[in-house]
């Protein structure tokens, strides 16, 4: 399909607005003022967006309206939100819109903040939110080509160890920012991961289950049960960013692999999974690392000094868990 092609149904359904906007309790310091907005109430949708985004004036380039946007083709829909590849209509940029369809709730108050606030190479780039004539959310991002999960399947089993290497990269420089501005992403996994084609840039995106560590003890049972550390199974509240280090650990080890690592059917199941490979430290994960060695011909292979690595991402405390800084300096990216 031509990059100039609107899909009607996707078009439409990019376009749906409710008549009702259902919002969660509105943040300390922000008022949202319940008032019904007219289609033709452009002043009040202006108003609106800046209550939404925080911005009190300016140029406008933090909020506009839906219909600066074409609807070029759906990209991807989950349970809480659909994304729609789209051109700006004046300046004829590609980007990413997320449309909400929980409307203003926490998840999508939270990744407005944090994507305001983490401006980063290896974090997905925010531009702007927008709404419709019925309230409708809408976050406005940098377009990428590929997810992690895609890209993996596409490049396999051509992909190399020097490319594993850079997205490994990319990956820790993003979390070790993400951290070091007291950010847990709490649900990092490859189809949360973003690839450019022209560069190969692998950036960060999906901020809706992030919290910060200021904020209080956090909900247990938070993101994808493949990529969860096992103090989250434990019903750990306090818990560290050392749980991205878990999912990192994870993701590393599906580019050897070529495979989910710990590829549990319900929570139980994946406790078992981690400590039968675990119980035993390095036996049983070296053993399943030597045979995709051999198996995966063409495929990266899992040196001594990446399995330490591993191993220090792959650990059961969080307290002994690498860090995203000390893994960087990890020898492994020099040999």
């Amino acid at each position: 399909m031509g990059t100039g092609t609107v899909l009607p149904s996707a078009y439409a359904v990019f376009f749906a607005g409710r008549k009702t906007a259902h919002r969660s309790k509105a943040p300390k310091g922000v008022n949202i003022k319940k008032r019904k907005l007219g289609c033709s109430d452009s002043a009040g949708r202006a108003e609106k967006s800046k209550r939404i985004t925080g911005s009190g004036s300016g140029s406008g380039s933090w909020y506009g309206t839906i219909h600066d946007y074409e609807c070029l083709d759906m990209i991807s829909q989950g349970r809480y939100g659909a994304v729609y590849r789209a051109r700006h209509k004046k300046t004829h940029e590609i980007v990413a819109v997320k449309k909400e369809f929980g409307g203003l709730c926490e998840s999508t108050l939270t990744e407005i903040s944090i994507l305001r606030s983490i401006r980063h190479p290896s974090v997905i780039e925010y531009k702007q939110v927008v709404v419709d004539d019925f309230d409708g959310i809408y976050v406005v991002m940098e377009y990428m080509e590929y997810d992690l999960h895609d890209y993996l399947k596409m490049m396999k089993p051509s992909i190399d160890l020097l490319q594993v290497k850079r997205l490994m990269k990319d990956l820790l420089e993003g979390v070790h920012h993400l951290h070091q501005n007291e950010v847990m992403h709490r649900d990092l996994k490859p189809s949360n991961l973003l690839i450019n084609s022209e560069d190969g840039k692998l950036k960060i995106c999906d901020f809706g289950l992030s919290s910060r560590l200021e904020d209080k003890p956090s909900t247990p049972h938070v993101g994808t049960l493949w990529y969860m550390a096992p103090e989250l199974f434990l019903g750990a509240h306090a818990y560290l960013p050392a749980v991205d280090m878990w999912s990192v650990g994870c993701i590393m080890a599906e580019f050897f692999l070529g495979k989910v690592l710990f590829r549990g059917e319900s929570e139980i199941e994946q406790v078992q999974m981690i400590v039968s490979n675990l119980e035993q430290p390095h036996c049983v994960l070296q053993h399943k690392f030597a045979a995709a060695n051999s198996a995966l011909k063409g495929g990266p292979l899992l040196t001594e000094s990446g399995f330490e690595l591993l191993s220090s991402l792959l650990t059961y405390s969080p307290q002994d868990r690498i860090t995203a800084r000390e893994a960087l300096d990890h020898c492994w990216f020099q040999e």
